[in-house]
């Protein structure tokens, strides 16, 4: 798998998608989007992918398809991964995972963002990711100059702990979707939204997702 262009329910402002590590994503959120595809297979870096021109001037989402900072991810393959994207510096590099304890770990390329998923402030039983209070914890210990955290799938949250989760780890901006898939999951109110969307735009650099209009209305939102 190249290079891809951004497409689909990506980010807007990620230009393109590398997945250098590939396989069936240990953490199996029940509303992951592979798992439309029926056979991704066992873990694996691949190789080739390695000799791939990155060019310059792109932003990419390093990882895309799976977590690539699970536990279950070989060390050394994440350490080739991040050697390979500081040979080409010229670009933003996205690094997003359910286990941001093991940003920590390596030093990445110079222009990078780190990100982590917080859904929601309560411990619903989703995934075999960390729960989100570890999730928290270890994003607001990282040093970097440009953090980022994704509230997708919004799930339903309670607003004064939601807020003070997302705040304390001081991130760069937020980025606001939800659930495109049909999951049945606990979403919340319209009017809970608007307001947790308002209190964060007060501190924080709000992005929103287009298929957040399911839930609410853009317009509504000051």
């Amino acid at each position: 798998m190249p290079l891809n262009k951004q497409s689909g329910n990506m980010y807007p402002w990620v230009t393109h998608t590398w997945n250098p590590i590939r396989g069936k994503c240990p953490h199996d959120c029940i509303y992951c989007y592979m798992k439309r595809w029926f056979d991704v297979g066992d873990l694996r870096l691949v190789e080739s992918e390695l000799n791939l021109n990155l060019g310059n001037g792109k932003t990419i989402f390093v990882g895309s398809g799976t977590d690539m900072f699970a536990d279950a991810i070989q060390l050394e393959w994440i350490e080739r991964v991040l050697e390979h994207c500081s040979k080409h510096g010229d670009n933003t590099y996205l690094f997003q995972s359910k286990n941001p304890e093991a940003f920590g770990k390596f030093s990445f390329p110079q222009s990078t963002i780190l990100a982590t998923t917080i859904e929601t402030n309560r411990d619903y039983s989703l995934s075999f990711a960390p729960l989100v209070s570890r999730r928290v914890e270890a994003m607001r210990s990282i040093v970097c100059s440009r953090k980022m955290v994704s509230i997708e799938p919004l799930l339903d949250f309670d607003l004064s702990q939601f807020l003070g989760m997302i705040i304390d780890i001081r991130p760069s901006f937020v980025s606001i979707g939800a659930d495109s898939q049909h999951h049945r999951l606990p979403e919340p109110p319209r009017s809970k939204i608007i307001e947790l969307v308002n209190q964060l735009k007060r501190v924080i650099e709000v992005k929103i997702k287009t298929n957040l209009n399911r839930l609410i209305k853009s317009e509504a939102i000051r």
